[in-house]
């Protein structure tokens, strides 16, 4: 007998900033996924977010696979959550958090986590140069809090790009983080799981740039290496790994995620952010280079993502 395949929609586009990048990883997810197992569906929010939500009820699985603001910022996980549809990835809380790199980086600092030292302003504040030199230093970087893929964000030496880059950040959000530079090497590392938590072996970006811009991420000419695994002792490659699974229980995140860090030569270790939906190359990568095929870590989040779906509904919702 013919085992029924599942019906999964993988949701991509989006109002958001990130609109052309979700389209790219959508398009990496849907040719992973296995058609002997799956009926595949993909459904494109346009940048209006206009979109018929009510047809997600017929799939037994969503994807999202929207990156930035309106898509991994929790609200299409409330969105599927109220209209009962289970879905991969963090749920409405890890997500948001994991979007807002200003309570991502208090509740890090909060849980003793090494993180960049930061400031935060909100639009209509006043935002002084020589304040933030004298509390940070320079280079900084400056970035609105929620957001991603390097979009806004710009690393100031001088009073005016300080004063240019802060005007670009604000015009994708109301918040903006202002941080101290790093120096050290940019390790990532995925994690995927609800209760129990694996994590791959860490990966090693090296951006030609002075740092890993846009243009780095998405052009094939920006230079960038990968390192994969990454440069590292077995000593530091569990040190990353114990730690990405740390931040992300704290960020309270489930299904998948990809921790970003800093080493330092003295050997520190700083979080700099999580991604609850991370693009695929790196993602995948790390996956492969830890024995897991692209394929099989998609089946393993939409495991994950019944599961989840089963437990929740096992909780009340009525009172006497």
């Amino acid at each position: 007998m013919t085992k029924k395949k599942l019906k999964v929609a993988v949701i991509y586009g989006g109002r958001s900033p990130e609109h052309e990048v979700s389209i790219e990883s959508a398009r990496k997810v849907i040719e992973a996924l296995d058609r002997k197992k799956y009926s595949v569906a993909s459904i494109k929010i346009p940048k209006s977010g206009k979109f018929n939500y009510d047809t997600l009820r017929k799939f037994d699985v969503v994807l999202p696979i929207l990156h930035g603001l309106l898509g991994e910022d929790g609200t299409i996980q409330g969105l599927l959550k109220l209209i009962n549809v289970p879905f991969g990835g963090a749920g409405v809380l890890g997500s948001a958090v994991g979007m807002d790199k200003d309570v991502a980086k208090r509740l890090l600092r909060d849980a003793e986590i090494s993180v960049p030292k930061f400031l935060v302003y909100r639009q209509g504040e006043k935002i002084l140069f020589n304040e933030v030199k004298g509390a940070l230093g320079t280079p900084i970087f400056i970035k609105p809090a929620n957001l991603g893929s390097s979009v806004g964000i710009h690393k100031v030496k001088n009073k005016r790009e300080f004063e240019r880059a802060v005007k670009d950040a604000f015009k994708y959000d109301s918040k903006i983080i202002i941080e101290e530079t790093i120096n050290g090497k940019e390790i990532e590392c995925a994690v995927i799981g609800n209760e129990k938590l694996v994590a791959s072996f860490p990966g090693e970006i090296i951006p030609k740039d002075e740092f890993y811009t846009y243009k780095a991420k998405y052009d094939n000419s920006g230079g960038t290496v990968y390192k994969i695994p990454a440069r590292l002792s077995g000593k530091f490659t569990k040190k990353i790994q114990k730690l990405a699974i740390r931040t992300y229980k704290v960020l309270s995140c489930e299904g998948m995620g990809r921790v970003d860090m800093f080493l330092t030569k003295s050997g520190k270790i700083f979080v700099n952010e999580i991604n609850t939906i991370p693009g695929p190359v790196m993602f995948r990568r790390m996956w492969e280079a830890s024995g897991m095929p692209f394929s099989k870590v998609l089946d393993k989040l939409i495991r994950l993502a019944i599961e989840r779906f089963n437990r929740e509904k096992k909780l009340k919702t009525t009172f006497k």
